[in-house]
């Protein structure tokens, strides 16, 4: 299987420092953000790895990442042409590299505790569809937030942001598709922030009833904030995360 990290967006929530680096390069230990989803994808058996940024960040990230052979994976680049197109605008980029193969994709600002191993073995089982990762949080407004079955084994629906949350779960950065999901984007149409809107493809296989879910058991941090960033970095050296990495 192949991994694809989005590593673009225009980082306004970590201003003035996204004014000069992509905000996928700070530091968040002893390494940049962006090395923990890699870590994590090279951990779990995946080498190819598509990287997606900005037109006006790439050099940074060939300069600091690579091929990849430092990390023992191998790097394919791509650029997103609409920094501000969404999630599933920069996903698009990707359809070539993934071809027909089922694939893990992670926003590069999430970093986490849980290997992705079981989870990634659970997806290889599925037949067809999606696999989104789960975890519970206090502030679901800053969310998709998935609306679950009464069994508690099906994902019904996902809001974004919602005012009256429908759980108490969100749903992380980090997405498992069929090579379907390309067509789906396909099929959908701008949200009123003129985004193509990742929960929108989401849906569409719920609605098919193939979104299935895991809820990560350990932390998590979307480090997409100036207090969430502080936060990876606390937990990151807490739990030594950084030690004979390579």
């Amino acid at each position: 299987m192949k991994g694809v990290i989005l590593a673009g967006g225009t980082g306004s929530r970590l201003r003035p420092f996204t004014h000069i680096i992509n905000k996928h390069l700070l530091p968040v230990g002893p390494y940049p953000m962006i090395y923990w989803p890699i870590l994590k994808l090279r951990d779990a058996g995946i080498y190819e790895i598509l990287i997606i940024t900005n037109k006006n960040d790439i050099n940074s990230f060939l300069k600091i990442l690579g091929d990849g052979e430092e990390l023992n994976v191998k790097f394919s680049y791509k650029i997103q042409r609409n920094e501000g197109g969404g999630i599933a605008d920069s996903l698009m980029c990707a359809r070539n590299f993934i071809e027909k193969e089922k694939f893990i994709t992670i926003l590069g600002d999430n970093i986490f505790e849980d290997s992705l191993k079981p989870y990634l073995q659970a997806f290889q089982k599925q037949d067809k569809g999606a696999r989104v990762l789960l975890k519970e949080v206090k502030d679901l407004s800053r969310y998709g937030v998935p609306q679950l079955d009464d069994d508690k084994k099906r994902i019904k629906a996902i809001f974004e942001k919602p005012a009256d949350p429908p759980s108490s779960f969100c749903v992380t950065g980090i997405y498992m598709y069929d090579h379907k999901v390309f067509q789906l984007i396909d099929a959908i149409q701008p949200s009123h922030r003129n985004e193509l809107e990742i929960t929108d493809v989401n849906n569409l296989y719920a609605k098919k009833n193939e979104l299935h879910f895991d809820i990560l058991q350990g932390w998590w941090i979307d480090a997409g904030t100036h207090e969430s960033l502080y936060k990876a970095f606390q937990k990151v050296n807490e739990n030594k995360l950084g030690d004979d990495t390579y």
